[in-house]
């Protein structure tokens, strides 16, 4: 393959915890009295539009939870849903270091609603690991749709072959092995900086 020149990142279940998957939602439901069932249907119905910037929070929390009368506050329960957010500390790290060396132009393209998304990069202070946040919430579209690929492409104006796509989810990881981006299956921090070795991409100082 060419030598690497791009490092693109998922952010939640590599940097981050997820922000509002499966196990956080059955939290929430436990935590708030929710009908499980009644409240995924809702999210399921919603998802492509609040990951994708046309739906806000405040809507997505309406359309779900605030349709009805609830004894909890919508800022209750979005205290909540930030407060899931928590470091993979390793892994950024890892990231650290390479970000640091300047070697590799370093980007997110991650599926996420916008407000956590701008309250994860906020906290966790994101930017100063990234030149771009490729979000399907920026971007309209998400993965593994491959638009949202081709979009990282072509904005860094960058071939595939010179590109690393790191997710934990192998549909996403396929998508962008199709177009021709060399992929990595997170698993932890460890195997993550071994894998990118064997592709050439070390930190600086290495």
């Amino acid at each position: 393959m060419a030598s690497v020149t791009a490092l693109f990142w998922d952010v939640g279940g590599v940097l981050l915890t997820n922000a509002w998957d499966r196990g956080s939602r059955r939290k929430a439901m436990q935590k708030f009295g929710l009908d499980g069932d009644e409240f995924e249907d809702r999210h399921e119905l919603v998802l492509n539009a609040f990951e994708t910037g046309k739906t806000t929070l405040a809507e997505y929390l309406q359309r779900t939870l605030f349709y009805r009368p609830r004894s909890f506050s919508a800022a209750d329960f979005q205290a909540f849903m930030f407060s899931e957010s928590q470091p993979l500390r390793e892994t950024i790290a890892l990231l650290g270091r390479l970000a640091a060396g300047r070697r590799y132009l370093t980007a997110t393209v991650n599926n996420e609603s916008l407000e956590l998304n701008e309250f994860r990069i906020r906290k966790y202070d994101l930017r100063q690991y990234f030149s771009a946040f490729f979000s399907s919430c920026y971007l309209g579209v998400r993965k593994p749709d491959a638009a949202i690929y081709k979009l990282a492409l072509s904005i860094t104006q960058r071939s595939p072959a010179e590109c690393v796509m790191i997710d934990d989810r192998p549909l996403n990881l396929e998508c962008a092995r199709e177009l021709g981006i060399e992929t990595i299956a997170f698993s932890n921090a460890k195997q993550l900086e071994e894998d990118l070795a064997r592709l050439g991409v070390t930190p600086a100082h290495n």
